[in-house]
């Protein structure tokens, strides 16, 4: 009798090895130890990628700012890529197979995603957009004192629930680099600026909720901790591979960084304060942006202070 396919599972072309996908709803691929799919090549980086499961059963291959990139049926990918039996990845010169029998049918990525505050262009474009930049402090310190296994399953973990709460609440999309993510919303229709701007903080406070809940559930060394910074104005995107691009997204990642150095959590840029119409939990500070000639006008709050300002009693008291 034949041993039983398993349902899920990569295979490594070059060898024919098999590595099932069964416990757990993320695996991490690199060459580093502790990887659930460990790749012996250089041109593989440590943490290379994860795949991902959600919720409603469908898997999908995050690249982690990985050197060489990964690959989907020849196709570089820049956002979660859902995956469909037999499709074809390429992580560095590794190449594999993606099975899943479980699938009667291919998975559309439209089918995954809320197209809410999707724009119509698939082409470049600019467009008015607000970009929330998230990181997890002292990321370099934690890779240094725990093991990879813990590393991959805590930056898997908290990849997937970023990525899920920000299009939950009408990302148009995300991008993973390294131990930051970086989500585009994107404002079509002008009055509903300030209630996509609400719902940029509601995912922030989400996304750090998040955040400490992997830290009470896996033995980690200390609390994990974050920091957001949001921005908005002109940018550059790109309805193909999601991308967003210009001085607008500069700006956000800068503001995350100021938080480190200002002591709290969320910083957030004059456009985005102004787009709220109140002074709600933030307050004014010149902050110094790492690449600008002149300090910046930004507002910032802790994470207790802008959960007070989310919640629907608040928000339903907003001017419009």
């Amino acid at each position: 009798m034949s041993p039983a396919i398993p349902e899920v599972s990569l295979t490594l072309e070059a060898t024919g090895r098999r590595y099932v996908l069964a416990e757990g709803q993320s695996w991490a691929i690199g060459r580093g130890d502790g990887c659930a799919v460990m790749l012996d090549s250089r041109s593989v980086s440590r943490l290379h990628a994860l795949i991902q499961r959600k919720d409603g059963g469908a898997y999908s291959l995050v690249d982690l700012g990985s050197r060489n990139g990964s690959f989907v049926n020849s196709r570089r990918v820049t956002i979660p890529q859902v995956l469909n039996d037999d499709d074809h990845l390429k992580i560095g010169d590794q190449e594999l197979v993606f099975h899943n029998h479980r699938l009667s049918e291919p998975v559309h990525p439209a089918a995954l995603t809320d197209t809410r505050n999707a724009p119509t262009q698939s082409i470049h474009s600019n467009a008015v957009v607000t970009i929330l930049v998230v990181d997890i402090r002292d990321y370099t310190q934690l890779a240094r004192t725990i093991s990879e296994d813990l590393l991959s399953q805590t930056i898997g973990t908290w990849f997937l629930r970023a990525g899920q709460s920000a299009q939950r609440l009408g990302s148009w999309g995300q991008k993973y680099i390294g131990d930051a993510v970086m989500a585009v919303w994107v404002h079509d229709d002008p009055g509903r600026l300030q209630a996509d701007v609400i719902r940029v903080f509601r995912a922030v406070c989400e996304i750090e909720a998040a955040t400490s809940e992997i830290s009470r559930t896996l033995p980690l060394p200390g609390p994990l901790r974050i920091g957001a910074g949001v921005n908005s104005g002109v940018a550059v995107i790109g309805g193909v591979d999601h991308t967003a691009m210009g001085d607008t997204v500069n700006v956000a990642f800068r503001l995350e960084a100021s938080t480190k150095t200002i002591g709290m959590g969320i910083v957030i840029g004059e456009r985005t304060f102004r787009a709220i119409g109140v002074p709600g939990p933030f307050t004014p500070r010149q902050v110094e942006l790492k690449g600008y000639d002149a300090p910046v006008q930004a507002f910032a709050a802790t994470f207790e202070r802008l959960r007070d300002f989310v919640s629907p009693q608040t928000a339903n008291t907003l001017p419009l």
